[in-house]
């Protein structure tokens, strides 16, 4: 009652099916709630550019920061376009996953939903940690807390989520625009500050050194545009979640792909420039946004609002995640590739169970990398262009197959977008395979491996539960047999008493009942025996000796051993009388040999085991 009344406080009450409708998104709302990841990744995906290519002490180096911010917005837009048109094939949801499913088969299929979900567990991981990075900047002395940070966080993303997507929506939807504006304010301030003359670039101090070689050049190109691909992450978010949006879905999931695509990539622009104009570095303790704008407007109050602001759309970022996973593993849940209750809404209908399942895994990341952006990073970028690989290709096998009007030159873009995602994957895999790419290598086969088996399981199971008429015929022709009731008891009391009488109601004539004693004291077990016999003589009292002490192992072989030697037609039947007290704490208290003999018997013998409660009052 207790746990019920605080669910209810922080959850809300249970709504109807009849409210799912109310729950969908207008555009306004679906964009900050589906966008925030990749808007917000304008607060670490320039850093982990700059993290690169500052590491070589040469000035020389790092005038690639700008071609490659312009090869990441070129890119998003190629990506932006491939998931407009998934949106217009498959209206129904599903991102890569549905697209794939439908164009590419079952294995490209479950490697796009392996990628995602690894994709968003580590959205949700990379963006609290950024989130919490942010606020640390500008309070240092928060530093040794950062974890403790992390994780409320993460657990009050989780209760926003189970409240229902319109809460959260309205709970998540200023801060966005906020953040936006306060991008907007910082592009402005800082260009004008160029244009008037009074925002001068930091002197850089170059070392003396060799000159790379090509190769080593050309690595580390690769390696920093890898890390900048971070940017693009949650491009796919809206494509997987066509159904929360009010209709017209299709249209309106389109419509809001493009605005997200054209703001993300001003911004990038924008604050890139900016970067390479000022020749910021990254400055331990410190993120290069937050440099940037204490640059632009000093630590005056604009700054800290704009780093609480960012600090505060990091966080809303996971957001994405909890938008975009649990209907994936709704959709993958109905295939039966995913355990079947990640289909099924909760009270708020809301996805409760992936919404769940997101926020203990992603705390296991953040305890893990111990909220290490970096760390995290490296594992970042292969799952998340996989899946935008293998959607572009089930689009060129789309087009093939319609041949509607331009679907050359479509199957061309979504060709071109295939080509050049599987590009950004051999590059992550080269450049950051020893600094933890290998864990997503292993992962999304293993992934992958695990989906296939429940897939199986649940084959199994169907073929073994269908029922025919002639199976049902047969079940129900079969002779009956005898029914052999076991009824363990540690001492006759009130709940063996309702056991016994409950027995006699479900027996027969020819049916055999057994009081079975499990006993380690000999004075104490003859007490027993006695009292038995005197309470009632009629049902014969096994008495099975332990000398460990074990109250279960006994009984599990007595009745393994009645099993041999009664006919298959026969049934078992194993009685556990127990008592349920009024408190739920009061269960404590007690122990559980009723439960541990339930859980021991129904998986591993062929018997019916049965529970005769006795409800306690007080």
């Amino acid at each position: 009652m207790l746990f019920k009344t605080i669910s209810r406080h922080l959850i809300g009450k249970p709504l109807e099916n009849t409210k799912l409708e109310a729950e969908q998104m207008p555009k306004w709302k679906a964009l900050p709630i589906f966008s925030s990841d990749a808007l917000s990744s304008v607060g670490y995906g320039p850093e982990q550019i700059a993290i690169v290519l500052a590491s070589v002490p040469t000035l020389a180096t790092y005038r690639y920061f700008g071609p490659i911010v312009l090869a990441i917005i070129a890119l998003l837009f190629i990506v932006a376009l491939s998931y407009t048109q998934v949106v217009r094939v498959n209206p129904g949801g599903g991102g890569s996953y549905g697209i794939a499913m439908k164009y590419l088969g079952v294995y490209p299929a479950l490697t796009a939903g392996a990628a995602l979900l690894a994709d968003y567990i580590l959205t949700v991981a990379v963006s609290i940690s950024s989130g919490t990075a942010a606020l640390v900047s500008a309070f240092p002395v928060l530093h040794p807390y950062h974890v403790y940070i992390d994780l409320g966080v993460l657990i009050l993303m989780m209760i926003v989520n189970l409240r229902g997507t319109r809460e959260a929506s309205t709970f998540f939807v200023w801060p966005t625009y906020f953040f936006l504006a306060a991008m907007g304010i910082t592009l402005v301030g800082g260009f004008y500050q160029i244009w008037n003359g009074t925002l001068t670039a930091h002197t850089v101090a170059v070392e003396t050194v060799a000159p790379l070689n090509q190769a080593a050049l050309i690595l580390i190109v690769l390696r920093a545009f890898a890390n900048g691909c971070s940017s693009m992450t949650g491009v796919e978010a809206i494509a997987n979640g066509v159904t929360m949006f009010k209709a017209p879905q299709q249209k309106n999931a389109i419509e809001t792909t493009a605005i997200m695509a054209c703001i993300l990539a001003t911004m990038l622009g924008g604050l890139g420039y900016l970067i390479v104009y000022l020749h910021l570095l990254p400055t331990q303790g410190y993120t290069l946004l937050s440099l940037l704008v204490e640059d632009i407007f000093s630590r005056t109050l604009i700054y800290y609002i704009i780093q609480i602001l960012m600090m505060v759309i990091l966080y809303i970022a996971a957001n994405t995640a909890y938008n975009g996973l649990p209907p994936l593993l709704s959709f993958m849940a109905v295939d039966g590739y995913v355990p079947r209750y990640f289909a099924n809404r909760g009270e708020r209908l809301s996805y409760s169970n992936g919404i769940e399942a997101l926020t203990i895994m992603a705390g296991i990341l953040i305890v893990l990398f111990q909220g290490n952006i970096e760390h995290l990073i490296s594992l970042y970028a292969i799952g998340v262009f996989l899946s935008f690989t293998i959607a572009q290709s089930a689009m060129v096998v789309h087009w093939r197959q319609c041949r509607e009007r331009n679907w050359r030159l479509f199957a061309g873009i979504n060709g071109f977008g295939a080509l050049v995602t599987a590009c950004v994957v051999v590059i992550v895999l080269i450049t950051k395979f020893i600094y933890g790419a290998w864990i997503i290598v292993l992962l999304i086969p293993t992934l992958v491996y695990m989906f296939l088996k429940i897939h199986h399981h649940y084959d199994d199971v169907r073929e073994q539960l269908l029922l025919t008429p002639e199976e049902y015929t047969k079940v129900m022709t079969t002779d009956l047999g005898h029914n052999m009731i076991v009824i363990p008891i540690a001492s006759p009391t009130q709940a063996v008493a309702r056991a016994i009488r409950y027995a006699k109601i479900i027996s027969g004539p020819e049916d055999k009942i057994y009081a079975v004693h499990v006993y380690s004291d000999e004075e104490r077990g003859k007490k027993i025996k006695n009292l038995w016999q005197k309470l009632e003589p009629d049902i014969e009292l096994i008495m099975l000796q332990s000398p460990y002490r074990q109250l279960t192992d006994p009984l599990i072989t007595f009745i393994q051993e009645m099993r041999k030697e009664t006919a298959p037609k026969d049934t078992i039947t194993v009685l556990i009388p127990e008592f349920e007290t009024k408190k739920l704490w009061h269960r404590l208290l007690h122990n559980q040999s009723g439960w541990l003999l339930r859980l021991r018997t129904l998986p591993y013998i062929d018997v019916v085991v049965s529970t005769v409660p006795l409800q306690f009052t007080r």
